[in-house]
């Protein structure tokens, strides 16, 4: 069976985060975003794992239910951050089942690490001691680079310090075995990577606040009564068409270009370049002469490999769909948030209460916003929320949008109406004349 995963997201106990992220409000906007599986997040905070332990029960090896909801379940991830010798990266961390948790936590408790700090606690040491540390806890332990392309902790980030996996992980490199995307990336930019040839690529939402989970999402293939090994599974299992074991079967991205490090730049001084500008004019900002932060595009580009790969592109039920030319990897979708459709048909910002009331007719009443974004019939969406809307939807299933790309910390901005069709509506206005 087909099942949609956000594996990587943060709770209240995290800096910057939302203090509504909680297991009852997750498992409620779970239900909203059509997310099967969930991650329990965080688990090396005593707070939290506290508040794990009393509220999750489990209910197959590995696979955790909030109290009595059926949906969504939930497993054991965490991040760390590493910042040590000028290098910086975020890892995630996979755990069986809850006493495996608990022996980790207390592993790093005696290592002396401070884990009450910060719900992602930051180590300093490499990637390699930390494995080295808590590896042999269980031999079902995994671990997964997080938001591989982030300019500031991430593994093939323009700070980080790395240019290969080797680099980071060393004898380590071949346990690697699957990879994130990040907001500011997606599988094609990642397919130019020699050396992710026959790694595993998700896409996880790192959502600090509810209204984001499922933002990105990984839709994995397996077996009806899956168990955490299922996942582990798919996570080590290179993409094949039609295989009939637990595999990654899809993601669902984030535009790129509207991740806040998709191109190189400097924010306050309001200078953003493409890679091409880039190779033009350096990374000094011309302004203030201070170094541009390095972005997602640049850093692809310097990393590929000479040949660039040219997806095949599908439109399946009028939605838009990447496959990997040789198939080697799974296919993906990108999409706009539901939020952010709504907020712009109706001509107001993505949080005003006009936009929160369309979004909760929505999904009370057509399923899941991933569900509506991908399968709803056009008919049912226009009767539930209008016609601009269903025509938003639309437009975001065939990829006709456009999009200012993101800089230095700055979301790119999405325009799905454009100029052409401010004219068109202004033409059809008048016809009713």
């Amino acid at each position: 069976m087909k099942l949609v995963a956000d594996l990587h997201f943060h709770s209240k106990y995290s800096r910057a985060v939302s203090p509504q992220m909680e297991l009852p409000n997750l498992a409620e906007w779970g239900r909203k975003k059509g997310i099967n599986l969930l991650t329990t997040t965080d688990f090396t905070h005593p707070l939290w794992f506290r508040e794990l332990k009393t509220k999750l029960k489990e209910i197959r090896p590995g696979i955790y239910q909030f109290t009595n909801n059926i949906s969504p379940l939930f497993i054991f991830t965490t991040e760390i951050s590493l910042m040590f010798n000028h290098h910086r990266i975020h890892l995630l961390i996979f755990a069986p089942n809850l006493e495996t948790v608990e022996k980790i936590n207390q592993v790093l408790e005696k290592q002396g690490f401070n884990l009450i700090s910060d719900g992602r606690p930051i180590f300093g040491i490499s990637a390699i001691e930390l494995i080295k540390i808590i590896k042999d806890i269980s031999p079902k332990i995994f671990f997964l680079p997080a938001h591989i392309w982030s300019p500031w902790f991430s593994l093939f980030g323009s700070r980080s310090g790395f240019d290969s996996i080797k680099d980071c992980f060393g004898n380590y490199s071949s346990e690697i075995t699957a990879i994130e995307t990040g907001i500011s990336s997606d599988p094609l930019m990642n397919w130019q990577i020699k050396e992710l040839g026959t790694r595993v690529i998700t896409s996880s939402s790192d959502a600090h606040s509810l209204k984001n989970l499922g933002r990105e999402a990984t839709v994995f293939e397996l077996p009806e009564k899956f168990v955490y090994n299922d996942i582990i599974t798919a996570l080590k299992t290179p993409y094949k068409p039609k295989f009939s074991g637990p595999h990654v079967s899809s993601t669902i991205e984030f535009y790129p270009e509207e991740g806040k490090y998709h191109y190189t730049g400097h924010r306050k001084c309001n200078i953003c370049h493409s890679p091409k500008d880039s190779e033009k004019l350096g990374t000094t900002c011309p302004v203030c002469g201070k170094p541009l932060t390095v972005g997602v595009m640049h850093r692809v580009k310097k990393l590929s490999r000479q040949k660039k790969i040219i997806p095949k592109i599908k439109f399946i039920n009028g939605l838009r769909t990447f496959y990997h030319p040789q198939n080697i990897h799974h296919p993906y979708l990108t999409l706009v948030p539901l939020r952010e459709v709504i907020a712009e048909a109706e001509g107001v910002k993505s949080q005003t209460q006009k936009v929160k009331e369309k979004y909760e007719a929505a999904v009370n009443n057509l399923g899941g916003e991933i569900n509506i974004l991908t399968k709803t019939p056009l008919q049912k969406i226009a009767k539930i929320l209008g016609e601009k809307i269903a025509d938003g939807i639309d437009k975001n299933r065939r990829g006709d949008i456009s999009i200012e790309p993101g800089y230095d910390g700055v979301y790119g901005k999405v325009k799905i109406w454009g100029k052409e069709d401010g004219e068109k509506e202004k033409k059809q206005q008048m016809g009713l004349f």
